[in-house]
């Protein structure tokens, strides 16, 4: 198998099991916010627009933390997570960044042990 067919393949998984368990196509954005929530801990029933972009912004740190780019400093006053920017990411296309973020995404989902190993 090509890295390609494995990368369509582990995101498909991501996919599937996203549309299982939220009934939703795994839209990326929907994925980065759902991600900085599990990372946040905060469980509520609506997010201001900011606390949406603030759990995105959490998540892409954490997934880009996996490649060495953030690094978790520790928590702040209100328990979220704070990291700190150690290794320059490069300028690239928009198209270049969604790929790296799904790369990541799995990775993530990898590591986190969300989906089993033997649905890869």
């Amino acid at each position: 198998m090509t890295n390609e067919e494995e990368f369509i393949l582990k995101w498909s998984n991501i996919s599937g099991y996203w549309q299982q368990r939220f009934n939703k196509p795994a839209d990326l954005n929907a994925v980065l916010f759902l991600i900085g929530i599990r990372e946040v801990g905060a469980l509520k029933k609506e997010f201001k627009k900011e606390e949406k972009m603030d759990l995105m912004h959490v998540a892409i740190c954490k997934i880009l933390s996996l490649s060495g780019y953030y690094v978790l400093e520790g928590l702040d006053e209100e328990g979220w997570p704070c990291f700190t920017q150690v290794k320059e990411i490069p300028s690239i296309d928009i198209f270049t960044q969604e790929r790296i973020l799904k790369e990541h995404i799995i990775k993530y989902f990898d590591v986190e042990n969300i989906i089993e190993e033997n649905s890869f």
